[in-house]
């Protein structure tokens, strides 16, 4: 007799246990949309340096502004001043800057100085550029009009 409730007891638990095996099993997060390969930490990208094509730093960027859908559409680069007096802010599109993983390259000022941008000696990859690179003098970006964050 204790068989038959024996026999029962299992043939039940199978019945039960089949529909959660039978349930399709959620795929995995893939490793890309895990990591942040490929990604940049934006709040590194506050207080980059900006650089023209001949290697002068002609600001860095002080805000990022992003439209109603959270695509980037401006940075606001401060520019001019000494040591961030009578420095003032423009605005120029994110899609006009270009970035770069490598350091600036040194330049010989009239001196005989060397001009080099600081370079990071941690291993692994960087989660923000080294700096950006926007086609302008710093006399053309201070003629451009105040950047107004009320608007």
């Amino acid at each position: 007799m204790l068989s038959k409730y024996l026999a029962a007891a299992v043939f039940a638990s199978a019945l039960i246990a089949t529909p959660a095996l039978a349930q399709t099993p959620k795929p995995a997060v893939s490793a890309q949309s895990a990591s942040s390969a490929g990604l940049w930490q934006s709040s590194k990208l506050i207080g980059t340096n900006v650089y023209n094509d001949q290697n002068e730093k002609i600001g860095s960027i002080k805000e990022l502004m992003v439209d109603k859908t959270g695509n980037l559409e401006s940075a606001v680069i401060g520019v001019g001043g000494f040591l961030g007096v009578g420095e003032r802010d423009v605005a120029v599109k994110f899609s006009d800057l270009k970035w770069s993983n490598e350091p600036v390259k040194s330049s010989t000022t009239g001196a005989g100085t060397t001009n080099t941008a600081p370079t990071n000696s941690s291993a692994g990859p960087r989660t923000y550029p080294d700096h950006a690179i926007y086609n302008a003098s710093k006399d053309q970006l201070s003629s451009m009009p105040q950047f107004d964050y009320n608007k």
